[in-house]
């Protein structure tokens, strides 16, 4: 049974008078644990505060599926006053580090000690409001962390495909362009007139513009490859397929060829068919170089992006361009879009920068965004509208989502309540956008939504000189 002498221990106990830490002795029921069990589990219905007279506790919370420790409590210390007060599910899973002896009064014995006690109840109050800081600090951190590695991730997704193609290309280029130096050697040890060379060069030339430029639309180019192949066959190519897509890339027509090969065509030598491979594996490095080169430029966008979205090298604040925050935003969630979300971009061109903490309002856009593309599942319609007004630019994110239900709309910017299961959201995202865009910008924020159709609406202060 818990003694009286146990309790004044505890600060906040010792502002209460002797009967009634008798009588808070009286209802408290002995719990013991053993190094390794646990005490509650994160989620559960709260309902007690426990006193913890002997004894360590390990507190943990779930984050993508981990539990990360957050902290302990050593005796003697009392802890669960937050849920119980609060009438929300545990925020944490505590478990016993060493065997603990802790004491359990129920959450009505609780409150009415707090209701009675006028010093108890404030001390009790301080108490709850630095844990509640604290745990609250700590899970921005893991809010932090997490959206960046899940930029991370998505980045190095995005990185992964013109990183590959760009290493193919450099692998393949060096065998291609040395057999294109032997075939240049041969040719040139036949002494071939002029005329017939700079015929060659001029078809070579008129299909790396072809190539370079994308002249040829799918269906043409599918088309011409067919007649091409057939041609390639009946000339007596060797593999002909290899060489029919290349030419048909660089544009050349079937009378070309027959003009081009006219005179090898009774050659006994490789020369017969050698011009055929020269001008198409020509095509085939100048489509390496292009698509090396379309690689390099994602790899310099994604990486400009992610430069940007961060602010890298800029001061606090900075003249920040909201469309620009915003497609820096939609191309780091590029690996997420692709596979089915549709965006439609309603951007008000005339609408000004702004002075504005350029990292902390991507994170706005990250949470809301990220929020959407999780309300439709993945697929859907995501809108994106700015506009500007009465001095403010607006900022409408629309997804076309199952909606928010009414009954927790007044609920959804308060901190750790999410409807997320446990491990999957702390309950502080949309928390995080009020705080940034209504305290740090002085902006509003504001929604609406139904089935099908949820719209978050930002509000940002422009400069006076743009009213």
């Amino acid at each position: 049974m818990l003694c009286v002498e146990e309790l004044i221990n505890l600060d906040p106990f010792q502002q209460l008078p002797k009967e009634r830490l008798q009588w808070v002795c009286d209802r408290a029921q002995t719990v013991e644990l053993s190094a390794g069990e646990v005490l509650s589990h994160e989620g559960d219905p709260a309902c007690r505060l426990f006193i913890l007279v002997k004894g360590k506790i390990y507190i943990t919370r779930r984050s993508e599926g981990v539990e990360i420790p957050i902290g302990q409590h050593e005796a003697p210390s009392f802890f669960g006053e937050i849920p119980v007060l609060t009438d929300e599910p545990a925020p944490v899973t505590m478990r016993a580090l060493t065997n603990c002896n802790l004491y359990a009064l129920k959450g009505e014995d609780f409150r009415q000690l707090l209701h009675e006690c006028r010093d108890f109840e404030r001390m009790v109050f301080r108490i709850m409001q630095r844990r509640v800081r604290g745990l609250e600090s700590f899970i921005r951190g893991r809010e932090k962390m997490a959206a960046l590695g899940t930029l991370a991730a998505g980045l190095a997704h995005e990185l992964n495909n013109p990183a590959a193609a760009l290493v193919r290309t450099l692998r393949e280029m060096p065998s291609a362009i040395l057999e294109l130096q032997r075939m240049n050697l041969v040719y040139g040890q036949r002494n071939v007139e002029e005329a017939h060379t700079q015929h060659w060069l001029r078809v070579r030339d008129q299909g790396y513009d072809a190539i370079l430029n994308n002249r040829l639309d799918p269906v043409t180019l599918s088309d011409r490859e067919a007649i091409l192949l057939e041609w390639l066959e009946d000339y007596g190519v060797n593999q002909a397929w290899k060489l029919a897509e290349p030419l048909a890339e660089g544009g050349v027509e079937v009378e070309t060829l027959e003009q081009l090969m006219e005179r090898w065509r009774n050659d006994d030598t490789e020369l017969r068919e050698m011009g055929l491979h020269w001008l198409s594996l020509s095509f085939e490095v100048m489509s390496m170089i292009k698509h090396g080169l379309r690689g390099s430029e994602r790899i310099s966008e994604l990486v400009q992006a992610m430069k940007s979205y961060s602010y890298l090298d800029q001061g606090t604040q900075q003249e920040v361009n909201i469309h620009q925050g915003l497609e820096d935003t939609l191309r780091l969630f590029a690996h997420k879009l692709k596979c089915g979300v549709q965006v439609q971009r309603n951007y008000d061109q005339r609408l000004p920068t702004i002075l504005a903490y350029g990292s902390e309002l991507n994170q706005v856009w990250t949470n809301l965004i990220d929020n959407a593309i999780d309300a439709m599942d993945g697929k859907g319609l995501l809108e994106i509208t700015t506009y500007h007004c009465d001095r403010y630019a607006h900022i409408d994110i629309i997804d076309s989502g199952s909606g928010i239900p009414p009954e927790i709309k007044t609920r959804i910017f308060e901190p750790f309540f999410t409807t997320k299961s446990v491990g999957h959201g702390s309950g502080l995202g949309l928390e995080t956008v009020r705080r940034i865009v209504e305290n740090r910008h002085h902006g509003t924020l504001s929604f609406e939504s139904q089935p099908g159709r949820t719209c978050f609406t930002i509000c940002l202060p422009l400069p006076l000189s743009n009213k």
